[in-house]
């Protein structure tokens, strides 16, 4: 890593674990960036700052709730006050999904849309205007190979996240002017607890780890990646394992991949 993020403050949803957590100790042992750290898990939150080994002075915790989208103007105002600026926004926080489409319950769907969608795109308004004032800044987004071609099981997750892609397309355009870039991450099996945390038809959670997420790309490998394609302003990058070719086969032959994901083990 470069010095890049040097002298940066950086604020990452979705902080208390996964991608977050490996994100917060990648930035902690190769910058001197300060980070705030947001999750719904306040505690959780303290102890990935403190493992990371952050000085008081580099970190703040600010809780939130994606679901709740109307807080986020007040909760972004909380996070500026704290280190004077946000240059980067690392909208990580979201949910997953593991359920056919017919035994989805439609309130399943409207969860998956506030949270993955909603949720993050009230965020990043709520935040815009700190940048325009700053003149510049970064939005990184997470989204998913689900963001740019669906499967069995994902109907909701992939609908939100193809939201996602659309709504930050348009908003790249409109901010060129303002020095704001975008850069949008689509991971594809990684080892977290995604699919732990994942809601099922019923909105429970499905509460087993799918044997791609077990042999997916280590956490901490898959930071390192993602923080150069942030460093590099890439505007769209899928990281991943083989499954990455998938985006290639949607690109330039669609009905093969059509064939493949309907014979794919996808959970």
């Amino acid at each position: 890593m470069s010095n890049y993020f040097n002298h940066k403050v950086i604020w990452i949803t979705g902080a208390s674990s996964g991608i977050g957590e490996a994100l917060v100790k990648e930035l902690c042992r190769n910058s001197n960036a300060k980070i705030i750290l947001s999750s719904r898990k306040e505690e959780q939150l303290h102890s990935v700052a403190e493992k990371s080994c952050l000085s008081r002075d580099r970190y703040a915790v600010i809780p939130l709730d994606l679901k709740n989208y109307k807080e986020m103007p007040s909760i972004a105002a909380k996070a500026k006050e704290k280190f004077g600026k946000i240059d980067i926004l690392i909208n990580n926080a979201g949910m997953s999904q593991r359920s056919l489409a017919m035994e989805t319950d439609i309130e399943v769907d409207k969860q998956l849309i506030d949270i993955d969608y909603i949720g993050t795109v009230a965020l990043t308004k709520a935040v815009l205007p700190y940048m325009i004032r700053n003149k510049g800044g970064q939005i990184a987004v997470v989204s998913s190979l689900m963001g740019i071609f669906g499967a069995p099981m994902r109907s909701g997750y992939a609908g939100a996240k193809h939201a996602l892609h659309g709504f930050f397309d348009a908003l790249r355009a409109e901010l060129f002017s303002q020095n704001i870039k975008i850069t949008v991450i689509c991971p594809g099996f990684i080892q977290t607890d995604i699919s732990i945390n994942a809601v099922t038809g019923d909105g429970s959670l499905q509460g087993t780890m799918d044997d791609a997420t077990k042999n997916g790309m280590p956490v901490d490998i898959f930071a390192k990646k993602m923080l150069y394609a942030i460093e590099k302003q890439k505007r769209q990058q899928a990281i991943g394992g083989k499954e990455v070719m998938a985006v290639y086969l949607k690109r330039f032959f669609p009905a093969l991949l059509a064939k493949i994901i309907r014979k794919a083990k996808v959970v």
